[in-house]
């Protein structure tokens, strides 16, 4: 095997500072004083202001959002089956995380609070509100099927492709084997050049990504904590108000900011395996003592309409669907994950050093995708069994997108009642928990362009976020649903990042399985040769 650069520990005299890029770390704090500021200012100015953002980004490249997703998940499956996909990641022969551990922090990490948030509800909505590429009768068992496969096409393939793929597998070699910064800009470096990269350009991108990912970040964790102070009020009769909210966020951000602190191998890592096994437990229990014949059957059948209906749902515009409809919802939900997008893919490459390519690709792009699905229909499948028998009726609380409420009382039917609700809600607080420490350590990575950033900077992201969430939280929900709706304008630079990769990708597989010798490849001779 070729010789290669090996940067896992790379200097501070390659990156722009120690403690991060000044420009960054200036522009990303900027943007969240800058965001406070102003809604203390006055907040119907700023919420007006991204509504309107929100409504011309939605409905002028939603589409182009959607495409972005589709092809970057069909290239990427492709690349996946190639014999160059045999290539490893990060100089290593043999993985550096065990396949548990690996897959535990995959789905602990990627979509992991979102999903979790919208699980119980999102299937029940489409199940009373029939989505628009399908023509079933709305609350009737018909309409099981188009319901699960609509939340499918939302959390499902796509959603997770653009996560961590090829993007996952340009950031691999471009770090591991060129010496380049673990950095969005290198997303970058193979279009415009190292020279332009390195500069001012390059830092600008890398605080955009950084952007996207906090505004995305300190939604789920704001959401969070209004779910668990209803859950606490319905459950235990704790008070509802801000004062429950914040010790809310206080016990959460000291867990994810611990966890940040002490790195993948450890906090990170036993956070994600403990969620994954209380998920299997949770699961294992609706599955035995819930509506069992029913769950089989809607999965068969919804996973079954979402593979036929794939290519419907994934191009469906304005124009053959309502648009309050798209932008709620595919375009919201396909911005969200585009800005998520280049810090998730660091987060990949880092965690998959000794992987094949195609092994990283098929862990992100399908088996997440399909595990996903399972759950949308462990708990959305059993609110949809619940109000198709009336057992419950959320039909007034879905219409007002309260999630909140929707969780929680699908988890009160469930098996256990109270029991269930309570595990449901420890387990989302953690699923969000390891959102938030991923999201610190990506964003400390970004600053400091290698994968041990300093665990203070991991501290000060973790705390920042839940401090701008806390004070989002005290001017009004609004406001954190304002921010929610700013994802979508910051998914315009952040797809142009993006957007290379699906040539660059293959590109990078290609020189990677030339340099390791993979057959079929040309190997090109060492440097040192």
């Amino acid at each position: 095997m070729s010789e290669r650069h090996d940067t896992s520990t790379t200097t501070a005299a390659s990156v722009p500072g120690r403690l991060g890029d000044p420009l960054v770390i200036g522009l990303s704090v900027g943007f969240i004083l800058g965001f406070i500021a102003l809604s203390l200012y006055d907040i119907d100015l700023v919420a007006e202001g991204i509504a309107s953002g929100f409504a011309w980004t939605a409905g002028t490249l939603g589409s182009y959002f959607q495409l972005l997703l589709l092809v970057t998940f069909l290239v990427a499956i492709g690349l996946a089956f190639s014999p160059v996909a045999g290539a490893r990641v990060g100089n290593l022969e043999a993985p550096e995380l065990s396949t548990f551990k690996w897959l535990s922090i995959i789905m602990c990490t990627l979509l992991a609070g979102g999903g979790v948030f919208f699980a119980a509800g999102e299937p029940v909505y489409h199940f009373v509100v029939t989505p628009p590429a399908f023509d079933t009768e709305a609350g009737t068992p018909e309409a099981v099927a188009s319901a699960l496969a609509q939340s499918f096409m939302h959390w499902g393939f796509l959603a997770w492709a653009v996560l961590g793929s090829l993007t996952a597998v340009v950031l691999a070699h471009a770090h591991y084997v060129k010496g380049l910064p673990l950095q969005p800009r290198t997303l970058l470096t193979p279009v415009l050049g190292e020279g332009i990269m390195r500069g001012w350009f390059g830092g600008l991108v890398d605080a955009l990504c950084v952007i996207a990912v906090v505004a995305g970040t300190v939604g789920p964790i704001g959401f969070l904590a209004t779910q668990v102070s209803f859950g606490l009020h319905e459950l235990f009769g704790l008070p509802e108000g801000y004062g429950t909210q914040l010790a809310i966020l206080v016990v959460l951000g000291a867990v994810y900011v611990t966890s940040a602190m002490t790195g993948i191998h450890r906090g990170i890592q036993l956070l994600s395996r403990f969620n994954v096994f209380l998920a299997l437990a949770i699961a294992a229990v609706i599955f035995l003592f819930g509506p069992t014949q029913f769950l089989v059957n809607a999965f068969t059948q919804g996973f079954g309409e979402y593979l036929t209906s794939f290519f419907t749902m994934a191009t469906m515009t304005s124009q053959t669907a309502p648009d309050w409809w798209m932008q709620w919802w595919t375009v919201f939900f396909f911005a969200w994950f585009i800005g998520y997008g280049p810090l998730m893919a660091i987060f990949v490459a880092r965690i998959s050093r000794g992987r094949t390519i195609r092994q990283m690709i098929l862990a992100v792009a399908v088996m997440a995708p399909i595990a996903t699905t399972v759950w949308f229909t462990l708990l959305g499948g059993s609110g949809i069994h619940y109000q198709l028998t009336g057992a419950i009726d959320l039909t007034s609380a879905l219409a007002d997108f309260q999630f909140d409420v929707a969780t929680l009382t699908v988890a009160q039917a469930l098996p256990g009642g109270p029991l269930m609700a309570l595990a449901i809600l420890v387990l989302t607080t953690i699923f969000v928990a390891t959102t938030g420490d991923s999201m610190s350590y990506a964003i400390s990575v970004v600053g400091a362009g290698h994968d041990a950033p300093n665990a203070l900077v991991r501290a000060f992201w973790g705390i920042a976020m839940a401090l701008m969430a806390a004070i989002l939280l005290y001017m009004g929900a609004g406001q954190i649903g304002a921010l929610q709706q700013f994802i979508v304008i910051t998914a315009i630079p952040v797809s142009l990042v993006l957007l290379p990769s699906l040539w660059t990708g293959p590109q990078a597989a290609i020189a990677m399985a030339r340099e390791q010798g993979i057959a079929g490849t040309a190997r090109r001779p060492s440097p040192s040769a």
